[in-house]
């Protein structure tokens, strides 16, 4: 019986440990099923593991840039290490990023709509990748206290819907008043270049930038507008020229100064009256065979020179090089020839003169020729350029900075390109909204009261959102070496009593009126940052796996 019921005890222990067995054994299978689904070289990172890589990566690239944020925000020097060894001083986000390179797959999100953000409306680069950053930061926290990330996307949804409604119904549209609209324009310019290189002068080059897109007549076509770098001097010796300036010279021996000009613009090779050593071999039997190849070339450019000249041009422009012979058949017929002209400043000429661009001349009729009333040599500094006055697009103008070394004009090209991007965008969209985080508090206070409204979770995801849009005005005050703490509780209760035009004066370290200040932004800006940057968190947040394979190996 003792036996017995040993035997019975151990059937037991056995039936009991089975269950905990198979576990273990379907619990290899899995692993075993991942790692022979992937090839050898592949990697897999699950759950929190791979959220967590996204969210340190995103806001490791917020980091990076938010120290350039605002009035006060310090600049970067980017060193290319390769065979240039070039180096620029920036401080703009989308030029910092795409200089960089960043491995991390959530970080190259944040460098892509920064890059989108410039296209799309030339400024808020730095913004909209700090925005992102830190709503991840604030969903990373969320994540931590075990709310579901469809909870945390949801509510980040219905807060930007609430944030967007804000900021539109504080936005102001002067446009039908010509006087403040142009005041609107003023401000917006300088507004964004306080940020740049060019803040002490902003004045100036404020009036610059809205002259030239004032001159476009709302058609918001930038490629009308040139600018031209020319080092020596300093930044306010810059100007605006009404015309189109071409950094190059007339021929030997040709005319300086055409007027009623007829332009013929070209992209053909013109060097082809010496024999092509490369590239072709020619067998002869004596000196004289040599003489008649180089002759039937001289021939063959003559006949071409001959086509051009009968299109009744004074002015031939060529994106290749001219060489001597037939730059002696132009100097001969009057015909002014400016050669290897760029291909950007050949596409911007036929733009603003009317021309067409052609590499055959055998059917006149086809042609499209260029005009404009006058074209000069001018000195600026010390080299001498061509001037191309009165063309047929009016709205044609080119912009000359001055400045003391490239890199400073590297930057204050930049800058007004910036500057000219959001005064083009306030022209086509004319509402504008005050800058010094005064539509941030706008918007937070806004969300705050959404979140005191809605029940469940969703509450806590829109908190972090008003939260986060508190954290841009917050930058911009430590970046200033301001009590950041002191200064956006001041805005809070300002807000909070009505006083809905209440921002920061980073001059004075205070909070004020921006309406007084005139520290205006475009709406069209503020609301891309919104969306860009919400879009992209909402991205981010739902990655739940990182795969990362070697290239297929080619057999």
């Amino acid at each position: 019986a003792r036996a017995r019921g040993a035997v019975t005890r151990r059937r037991r222990r056995e039936r009991t440990a089975a269950p905990a067995h198979n576990t273990d054994i379907m619990s290899m299978l899995g692993q075993n099923v991942n790692s022979s689904v992937l090839s050898a070289g592949a990697s897999e990172e699950k759950g929190d593991h791979a959220r967590l890589a996204s969210f340190v990566g995103a806001m490791a690239i917020g980091d990076l840039v938010k120290s350039t944020l605002g009035p006060k925000g310090m600049d970067k020097i980017l060193q290319n290490v390769g065979r240039s060894k070039s180096v620029s001083v920036t401080n703009d986000g989308a030029t910092i990023l795409k200089s960089i390179y960043v491995d991390n797959p959530a970080a190259k999100v944040l460098v892509n709509i920064s890059k989108a953000q410039d296209d799309e409306v030339g400024d808020g680069t730095t913004s909209v990748v700090v925005f992102a950053s830190e709503l991840l930061r604030q969903a990373e926290q969320l994540v931590a206290q075990h709310v579901h990330p469809m909870t945390i996307i949801q509510g980040f949804r219905e807060a930007c819907e609430a944030a967007k409604k804000a900021l539109e119904d504080s936005a102001a549209d002067n446009a039908s008043d010509a006087e403040k609209f142009q005041e609107d324009l003023m401000n917006i310019a300088k507004t964004t270049l306080s940020s740049k290189i060019l803040t002490h002068d902003k004045e100036h080059f404020a009036k610059l930038a809205v002259k030239a897109v004032m001159r476009l007549k709302g058609s918001g076509n930038l490629e009308m507008i040139q600018i031209i770098q020319k080092p020596g001097g300093s930044l306010k010796d810059s100007f605006l020229d009404e015309g189109f300036i071409l950094d190059k010279r007339f021929g030997v021996g040709q005319p300086k100064r055409i007027e009623n000009a007829k332009i013929l613009v070209a992209n053909t090779p013109m060097d082809t009256d010496k024999i092509k050593i490369y590239g072709a071999r020619v067998r002869v039997d004596s000196m004289t065979k040599v003489a008649e190849i180089e002759q039937a070339e001289r021939e063959k450019m003559k006949r071409k020179c001959e086509k051009i000249l009968s299109y009744g041009i004074n002015c031939f422009i060529n994106r290749q090089l001219i060489y001597n012979y037939p730059e002696q058949i132009f100097t001969d017929a009057g015909v002014a020839a400016i050669e290897h002209a760029d291909f950007e400043g050949i596409e911007r000429l036929a733009l603003v003169t009317g021309g067409d661009i052609c590499s055959t001349f055998d059917n006149p009729g086809d042609v499209q020729l260029g005009s404009c009333d006058l074209i000069e040599e001018i000195m600026i500094g010390e080299d001498r350029l061509i001037r191309f006055s009165g063309v047929a697009k009016g709205e044609a103008c080119t912009i000359v900075l001055r400045g003391a070394s490239k890199h400073i004009l590297g930057e204050a090209e930049r800058s007004l390109h910036d500057a000219l991007c959001v005064l083009t965008s306030t022209v086509k969209d004319s509402r504008v909204i005050y800058g010094g985080g005064c539509s941030e508090m706008i918007m937070s206070k806004a969300v705050e009261e959404l979140a005191a409204k809605t029940p469940g979770k969703r509450s806590l995801a829109m908190e972090c959102f008003a939260k986060a849009l508190r954290a841009i005005p917050s930058i911009i005050c430590d970046n200033g070496g301001l009590d950041s703490s002191e200064l956006v509780s001041q805005m809070r209760a300002c807000h909070a009593k009505g006083d809905s035009k209440t921002g920061i004066n980073i001059l004075t370290g205070e909070v004020g009126d921006m309406q007084k200040c005139g520290v205006v932004e475009c709406f069209r800006v503020k609301q891309q940052v919104l969306l860009s940057a919400t879009e992209a968190a909402e991205m981010i947040i739902r990655v739940d796996d990182i795969i990362k394979c070697t290239p297929r190996q080619r057999e």
